[in-house]
């Protein structure tokens, strides 16, 4: 018996002795070609992925996009926008504020019985396009002109060097986020 593992076949027998080196190739042709193929695809998804390409931009724009609405492209903020709020402590409502018509107007979520489905109803509108144009409606005082005279009264003092009774010279108004007021610039 001998001291060392028996001997296996040799996989390839093409008459070379059992000791010499053999070498196995491989073709690679079909599997190579899947590889190039998935790459290749990948780059394509990454590249749409990049360049966001959608049905839009292969077809055409959305009409909302290309609408004209003569003021340019930059004018501002335009169509209906919609958000909610509380109308009061047990009311909810939405809020729909059309920019184009100037007109607001709201919808309170209305429920009669907790099995009841929400619906909606009308609570308020109105147009705000000759409300802008009003300076002073239904305002707490101080108004926007009492406002407006008391800055005047203040920089003339200001400017004359006002004194108080007795002699003492009048403290300059606290002003900055630190007094809880703003520093006006003087004309």
């Amino acid at each position: 018996m001998s001291s060392h593992a028996p001997e296996r076949p040799s996989p390839v027998s093409d008459g070379a002795p059992p000791d010499s080196p053999h070498v196995i190739v491989v073709s690679a042709g079909g599997r190579q070609t899947a590889l190039w193929l998935i790459a290749v695809l990948l780059a394509v998804i990454a590249t749409v992925l990049l360049l966001r390409w959608d049905e839009t931009t292969l077809t055409r724009s959305a009409w909302a996009q290309t609408m004209n609405t003569g003021a340019g492209p930059g004018a501002g903020a335009r169509g209906i926008y919609a958000f909610t709020g509380q109308l009061d402590s047990r009311a909810f409502g939405l809020f729909m504020l059309d920019v184009d018509s100037g007109t607001v107007w709201c919808y309170e979520m209305v429920r009669n019985r907790s099995s009841d489905p929400i619906y909606m109803r009308l609570v308020a509108a109105r147009s705000w396009l000759y409300d802008r144009y009003l300076e002073e409606f239904n305002t707490a005082p101080p108004t926007p002109t009492e406002v407006r005279q008391l800055v005047e009264q203040q920089r003339l003092a200001r400017q004359a060097g006002a004194t108080q009774p007795g002699g003492a010279p009048t403290p300059a108004p606290a002003t900055g986020p630190a007094a809880g007021g703003i520093t006006l610039p003087t004309p």
